[in-house]
């Protein structure tokens, strides 16, 4: 009795084995689980199967959930035959032996999940049924036209006190996914770009100077490639900015300019605005004002030297009614002939560059009379020394003139080197009869 239970639970554990087995294996591949279809147009929910049918016997069915929850059978089959579903028979087609499904002429009552319940039965494995079960999503769309903007207000605006709204509108189109670009850049949200639920329309609240461009929209869904918009220029009023007086005939310094006297000089204002500005060019001389000429050019000729005038440029944009001014200092000055072109070639100097130079010269001269002072000694000391030793001299010769003494002296002054002195040498002789060689 043992051996025999023994045997039947081996049996057993084989059979579920070879059963796992056979279960785990891929008897049937769906390439695309997820297929976008186009209205009107057919689709193939295609199914590879890697047994052979002469080998098996099978059943199967495919059926249809909607989006709404409805299921419906569409199709039941076995190797020998298949039934459609009478509603569908003209709108599905069958595909044996490899139980593929043909959609006819997609509509948006075909989207939804296509669900293959198919059970396998191999003929050396009587008894043995092996279920597969497979889900497909089918979604049906329209091909989206050329999309349309639409502009409010349709003119130019005035920066800081207008907004603008742009439309973005295709005439066919399901599921479309729209995306904004100002001269071919994507735009985002900020604190004042703000764009629809379904980013068909673009609200700028308020206008700035940056917003000018050209604008594009972009229209797609997942059966049409990005669909592009004829562009819709942005044109702001603004201004004016950066306003600035310059001339290449003087030479400047800050806001002042200094010229030759009897020199025709020229100066332009220039600033950024929309429309161009228009310019009015004042004199403000001994406390008066006076205007002199209008336009961005300002001529003038001055004669007499050390005369200062002083001008004023003032640019005013009529659209925005915003201006702003420029002030410039006008000094005669001789330059010398020809040195107008060379100042401004080298450039001024700067009054703390002359400073620091000068500064620079005396600390190097002082350096060097300390320099002088502390390496060389006094000649007066030397002087003493080298009196003292000849009259020394003197002295032995007078009181030794028998004995006709050589005497040699040398290096008789030696200076501290820690001092960084110098090392002086000095020598005399006295010369004695060759007897006392």
């Amino acid at each position: 009795m043992e051996a025999t239970g023994g045997t039947v639970l081996n049996v057993c554990s084989v059979l579920l084995f070879f059963f796992l087995t056979e279960v785990s294996s891929e008897y049937i591949h769906i390439p695309t689980l997820v297929h976008h279809g186009i209205e009107g147009k057919s689709l193939l929910l295609s199914v590879e199967t890697h047994f052979s049918m002469d080998e098996v016997e099978i059943q199967g069915t495919w059926s249809h959930t909607r989006p709404s929850g409805t299921r419906a059978t569409l199709v039941t089959f076995t190797k020998e035959s298949s039934i459609t579903d009478m509603m569908y028979r003209n709108h599905l087609l069958f595909r044996e032996p490899n139980v593929s499904l043909l959609i006819r002429k997609l509509n948006p009552d075909d989207e939804g999940d296509y669900t293959l319940d198919l059970n396998i039965e191999f003929h050396n494995k009587t008894g043995l049924v092996i279920k597969e079960k497979r889900t497909v999503h089918v979604s049906v769309d329209v091909p989206v036209s050329s999309p349309v903007i639409e502009k409010s207000p349709s003119s130019a605006v005035i920066e800081d006190k207008a907004n603008v709204t742009l439309s973005c509108s295709v005439e066919r189109g399901t599921r479309v996914v729209f995306q904004w670009l100002r001269d071919n850049i994507a735009l985002g949200p900020n604190d004042r770009y703000h764009f629809s639920q379904d980013n068909s329309t673009l609200f700028i609240s308020p206008v700035r100077k940056q917003d000018k461009g050209m604008y594009r929209c972009v229209a797609s869904n997942p059966v049409s490639p990005d669909r592009h918009s004829r562009g819709v220029e942005l044109n702001v009023y603004y201004g004016p900015y950066n306003l600035e007086v310059d001339s290449v005939q003087s030479l400047r310094i800050g806001e002042v300019f200094t010229i030759n006297p009897g020199e025709l000089v020229f100066f332009e204002c220039r600033a950024d605005s929309n429309p161009p500005n228009s310019y009015v060019w004042i004199s403000t001389s001994r406390n008066s004002t006076q205007v002199i000429t209008e336009g961005p050019r300002l001529e003038v000729r001055f004669y007499r030297l050390a005369q200062a005038e002083e001008y004023l440029c003032r640019a005013f944009n009529n659209v925005t009614q915003k201006q702003d001014e420029a002030r410039i200092t006008l000094v005669v000055a001789s330059f010398g002939p020809g040195k107008e072109k060379h100042i401004q070639d080298s450039g001024s100097v700067s009054p703390l560059a002359a400073i620091t130079v000068c500064s620079l010269f005396v600390i190097g001269c002082m350096l060097l009379f300390f320099l002088r002072r502390t390496c060389h000694p006094k000649r007066g000391h030397f002087r003493s020394r080298r009196d003292h030793i000849v009259q020394v001299t003197r002295m032995q010769r007078k009181t030794s003139a028998s004995m006709n003494l050589c005497l040699y002296l040398g290096k008789w002054n030696q200076h501290r080197r820690r001092a960084g002195l110098w090392l002086v040498w000095s020598r005399f002789r006295i010369c004695t009869p060759p007897s006392m060689m």
